[in-house]
């Protein structure tokens, strides 16, 4: 007969504990590759690279521990060091009143999302739709990182609040036709004097307007007056080439009359001082012969009228009748 299954006896003697039949070293094994993994991973969070256009703020506990350039470096593994890279070198840029989509020889803009970041008070009381960027480089990262808890955003403000300043103490036509120069050069030299106040490590490079036109809702109405203000500088234009036309024109025949003028007085001065001298000569020789000059005079003065005479009529100086109803009757009655 088969004996029968035993059964163990749970008061009986308890075996070996776990493991007690692996090797001696396994601890040590486990302890040595958890020592690796440790030394690997902080090897591997010590060693950081700087790139060319960059330098790096080092953190130690929270504290400026130093500035790293362009390299390959190390630092304290396990967050004992934080490595902060901040760009030097490139020039950075802020756009206002738009965005740029797609840079390039034809590059697209993106404007409705950030239509109230340009529109601007002038001084006339007008609203301009200013569209502007700023280009800038970082001079100081100790400076960028810690003086500024925000320093895009705190560049932003000051821009915004800078642009704003400088056009609200011009009119809108200075704004929108001659004054952009002026309006660029004198924003950036305030934003430039507010970020080095706060020690920002900021260096402003440029400051350009890029369009600056009247807001959509008034800017057909706007045009009307820009055309009505060509059409009056157009008019005159025209009335000043008219005038310097005419002006002289009527100065030369003004002078030309007066010349003429002159010229007919003076020749009827000579005329009339001839005249006076020959009469004073026909007076003296009347004097001396008085009889004689006064006959001559007188044919001379018939050679004169004489020929112009159609018919003469000759008198007896004896005659007494009349004549008049005779020389009425010659002519044909008339």
């Amino acid at each position: 007969m088969p004996f029968p299954h035993k059964v163990p006896d749970p008061t009986g003697p308890v075996g070996p504990p776990w493991g007690a039949n692996l090797p001696k070293n396994w601890l040590q094994f486990v302890l040595y590759a958890v020592l690796a993994l440790t030394v690997l991973v902080g090897l591997k969070g010590a060693m950081y690279t700087v790139s060319t256009e960059e330098q790096a703020v080092i953190l130690r506990l929270g504290r400026y521990s130093g500035l790293a350039e362009p390299g390959f470096h190390f630092k304290l593994p396990f967050g004992l060091d934080e490595v902060r890279h901040i760009p030097t070198r490139p020039v950075l840029k802020e756009e206002f009143g738009f965005r740029t989509v797609k840079a390039g020889v034809r590059s697209e803009f993106a404007k409705a999302p950030f239509a109230a970041e340009s529109l601007t008070l002038t001084g006339d009381l007008n609203i301009a739709d200013v569209e502007w960027s700023v280009q800038y480089r970082i001079t100081d990262p100790v400076q960028f990182w810690f003086h500024l808890e925000e320093p895009v955003e705190t560049l932003r403000d000051v821009s915004e609040a800078v642009v704003r300043q400088v056009i609200g103490s011009r009119t809108v036509d200075q704004v929108l036709t001659v004054g952009r120069q002026e309006i660029e050069i004198e924003a950036m030299r305030l934003l430039q004097e507010a970020l080095s106040s706060y020690k920002s490590g900021i260096k402003i490079v440029a400051l350009q307007l890029r369009n600056v036109t009247p807001p959509e809702p008034v800017q057909a109405s706007f045009n009307d007056v820009n055309r009505a203000e060509q059409d009056r500088e157009q008019l005159i234009d025209t009335a000043n080439a008219s005038y310097n036309r005419e002006i002289p024109a009527a100065e030369g025949e003004a002078l030309r009359t007066v010349e003429q003028a002159e010229g007919q007085r003076q020749q009827r001065i000579n005329r009339a001082l001839g005249d006076g001298g020959r009469f004073t000569k026909i007076l003296s020789e009347y004097k001396k012969a008085p009889e004689v000059t006064r006959r001559r005079l007188y044919l001379e003065s018939m050679v004169q009228v004489l020929p112009g005479v159609d018919e003469i009529t000759i008198l007896d100086a004896a005659h007494q009748a009349p004549v008049l109803p005779l020389l009425q009757l010659q002519g044909g009655g008339k």
